[in-house]
């Protein structure tokens, strides 16, 4: 059985980033088998989920590692994941939740905070900070997928988080 692992890894952005840090897993016979990867300041940043065979593999990472930070000036690190465990399955629905308003510190805590209280799991979470065409305030954007559990009405959630949007001073869609 393979066993799974995740790599974050992050450098300067340049041509041939996305090649040096998977040559590494390519070159160890990994199986490359989700990932996210996306630009971040002037930073590009990588998050992987793999798999590998090899019995001596966290070794060999561990040392690519530090290869790619000497030689490519990328900073990586593997995490090797637990094997599956199959546990009951909650009933989910999967919901969309847009926030926008002027940029202000603690709008990521503050709502991530109440979707934990609110035991709703964060699928995904994309956020950007940019100037307003019209005044050239910092408008702040975050969109949101959630898991719902089935049994939390979906208006009960609405009115919940009309209460965050009141603190926060900002635009809250909820979308189904």
């Amino acid at each position: 059985m393979a066993n799974r692992y995740i790599m974050t890894a992050f450098g300067k952005d340049r041509s041939g980033i996305v090649a040096d840090v998977t040559r590494l897993l390519y070159e160890n016979d990994c199986n490359l088998e989700d990932t996210t990867m996306s630009m971040l300041a002037d930073e590009f940043t990588l998050s992987l989920l793999f798999s590998s065979h090899k019995a001596d593999i966290d070794d060999l990472l561990t040392k690519g590692c530090r290869r790619l930070e000497l030689d490519k000036g990328i900073s990586a690190f593997v995490r090797p994941l637990k094997p599956h465990q199959a546990k009951k399955q909650k009933s989910y629905k999967t919901c969309t939740l847009h926030i926008e308003g002027l940029d202000q510190a603690g709008i990521v805590y503050k709502t991530s905070q109440f979707l934990a209280d609110q035991q709703l799991n964060i699928i995904q979470l994309e956020s950007t900070a940019e100037a307003s065409p019209e005044s050239g305030a910092t408008i702040y954007s975050m969109t949101i997928h959630v898991q719902v559990p089935e049994e939390l009405p979906f208006d009960q959630l609405e009115e919940r988080l009309s209460a965050v949007a009141d603190e926060l001073h900002v635009d809250v869609t909820l979308a189904r």
